[in-house]
């Protein structure tokens, strides 16, 4: 079939072709919105520093680690959008590795607050889990990359 004889799919008001690129542009636009937020939290977290090196420092040394990991997280996000743009679909391993993202930083909280050790430990199951889950797509995913 040549392009003109292929058959047009189309959803309630819009075909494939500009639906794709609406989604195309609301991604890119929330990928932007990540990106300056990054950058917001890149320059909070440098006033900070710089503000707690000689007062309170273990305390901006807390802070500034789960800044840092939040930020992670936010990467593992655009990846996941990126995939999404490239792809056209979400891979589950990117899902997974964002969310471990988020689950370490939540350790790391709980590690510098005072929580109970069950909570702790749910955490460690939930994290463990989700590893092995990691492991598991990875290993008997369909694509080769």
């Amino acid at each position: 079939m040549t392009n003109e004889q292929q058959p047009q799919h189309s959803t309630f008001l819009l075909n494939n072709k500009w639906h794709a690129k609406i989604v195309g542009l609301l991604v890119g636009i929330l990928m932007l919105a990540i990106y300056l937020w990054i950058i917001g939290g890149i320059t909070n977290l440098l006033i900070h520093l710089y503000n707690n090196i000689l007062s309170n420092w273990t305390h901006g040394a807390e802070r500034m680690i789960k800044e840092v990991v939040i930020m992670l997280a936010a990467l593992e996000l655009i990846r996941t959008l990126q995939s999404y743009l490239t792809l056209g679909r979400v891979k589950v391993t990117f899902i997974l590795d964002a969310a471990l993202v988020v689950l370490i930083g939540e350790l790391i909280s709980l590690w510098y607050g005072e929580y109970s050790t069950s909570e702790v430990i749910v955490n460690i199951s939930v994290i463990s889990i989700m590893s092995v889950l990691r492991i598991i797509t990875t290993k008997y995913s369909p694509d080769d990359n």
